[in-house]
């Protein structure tokens, strides 16, 4: 028996059928990566791109809009868009001028343009947020606040929660066990004990917050304001209005990630939510999918972070603060980041985007009940997710124990060998400004048909 309400055996039937039909369709892109497996570790230029639900990893030929094309000359409407880095769609029209135009006006310097100066602007009018920094990745953008944050605080330990995603941090790839603070399961060539300097709670437990503020030694919680990676876990109501309460009793920074909650609207849900964070890091989408991200501060921090530079230059330590790499802020990114925020990361955009999803939504409600499944769905803006558990979850472990990655591979799998993308390793949609209501509908309608032949097999379903 499976929490999911679904019986192994016949998921098991399901998916071999379905990687016979991938196997079947797909020669080109089989081919390629036989071809691959020669040059590239894995097959793939990445390791987790062969992580998918594919029994041989899918090519890409070209993408635009909602849409991309394999090798086989497939196409696909894209529900994942690149696990948020294309959220406003494949090569939207203003970026790719941007990018033909930067590309023969200069791609990198080491010296800033007039772009990154109106690119900061609108930054600090949408977020709220005065001061703006830049660097390439997420990760990066997380891994300089919190030294930051330890450079301002003169305290050592990160908390987190449990489950949560912050690129590859190395500060962030804990779990919380049993009330104790372990290394994530999976990780690899970790060299030092990262329970030392970090922490993880969870999620929706003020009692477990405090308790892991009161010792007075924490410099900020990283956390996303609602979960997204774990599967998606929204926060009680009120919650964080309490997590900023008790980060200023106890003298800890917040810092808000926002790289996938950018879903929610223009400003995240710092502006829609009234957050007030100390700083806040966006990557992924800001520049329409080409490499950047950045941080802001409140005026407070900026002050604190000259001072944090005064002292290291008194010592010997000026233009050494192991932050930023060469091509951090780059001609071109700067110039697609603004393109973005002024062209495409619009009102308009999200007027489009956010009455589908929740259409996406309410479909797959519709097909969960006519299917007499007890599975979930949760939203977040232009996201939502169907998950398998009764009610959502509220925190990371709730979130996880309701996987059932054989199903989940099953599902995708099925969806995939009929021209429709989700994200992998959860259930998670998103729409972007060039997906339509008919892309949505398809979605809905196709994964009725997955859950009506699977349940149709011999003893699929479970009492």
């Amino acid at each position: 028996m499976t929490a999911s309400g679904i019986a192994d055996s016949a998921v098991e039937t399901f998916a071999a059928r379905e990687r016979q039909r991938f196997l079947a369709a797909n020669p080109a892109s089989v081919a390629l990566a036989e071809r691959a497996r020669q040059s590239l570790f894995g097959g793939v230029p990445m390791h987790w791109m062969s992580d998918w639900s594919t029994p041989s990893p899918l090519f890409v030929r070209h993408a635009r809009g909602a849409r991309f094309v394999d090798v086989d000359g497939h196409t696909y409407v894209d529900f994942c868009l690149g696990d948020t880095g294309a959220m406003f769609g494949h090569s939207p029209a203003p970026i790719a001028r941007a990018l033909a135009e930067q590309g023969a006006d200069g791609l990198t310097t080491m010296l800033p343009g007039e772009d990154a100066v109106v690119a900061g602007e609108l930054l600090a009018a949408r977020f709220g947020l005065p001061f703006w920094q830049v660097a390439t990745t997420a990760t990066d953008a997380n891994r300089f606040v919190v030294r930051w944050a330890r450079a301002i605080t003169g305290r050592k330990r990160l908390l987190v929660f449990d489950g949560c995603y912050h690129g590859t941090v190395d500060d962030t790839l804990v779990r919380c066990r049993d009330g104790r603070t372990v290394h994530r399961p999976g990780l690899l060539g970790q060299a030092r004990n990262l329970a030392k300097t970090s922490r993880a709670v969870p999620f929706n437990d003020l009692a477990a917050l405090e308790a892991a503020l009161a010792g007075g030694d924490v410099a900020a919680l990283l956390c996303e304001p609602a979960m997204t990676n774990i599967g998606m876990v929204l926060p009680d109501p009120g919650y964080l209005d309490q997590v900023r309460a008790l980060t200023r009793r106890y003298g800890t920074l917040l810092i808000v990630d926002e790289t996938h909650t950018l879903s929610t609207g223009p400003g995240g849900c710092t502006r829609a939510w009234g957050l007030q964070p100390d700083f806040i890091t966006l990557g992924k989408p800001i520049a329409g999918g080409v490499p950047c991200s950045v941080y802001g501060c409140t005026a407070e921090m900026a002050r604190a972070m000259h001072l944090a530079r005064q002292h290291a230059s008194q010592h010997g330590g000026h233009g050494h603060s192991g932050m930023g790499t060469t091509l951090s802020a780059n001609a071109l990114a700067m110039r697609c980041m603004r393109v973005n925020l002024e062209q495409v990361m619009t009102e308009a955009a999200y007027a489009h985007m956010l009455p589908l999803a929740q259409r996406l939504a309410a479909g797959f409600r519709r097909v969960i009940a006519g299917h007499g499944l007890a599975w979930s769905v949760t939203e977040l803006g232009a996201r939502c997710e169907f998950q398998f558990c009764p009610t959502p979850p509220r925190s990371g472990a709730e979130a996880e124990a309701a996987f059932h990655d054989a199903l989940q591979r099953a599902l995708h799998l099925y969806l995939i060998n009929r021209g429709l993308l989700i994200t992998p390793f959860h259930n998670m949609t998103l729409c972007c400004p060039d997906t339509t209501e008919a892309d949505v509908a398809r979605l809905v309608t196709t994964l009725d048909e997955a859950l009506g032949e699977l349940l149709a097999l011999p003893g699929a379903r479970l009492a």
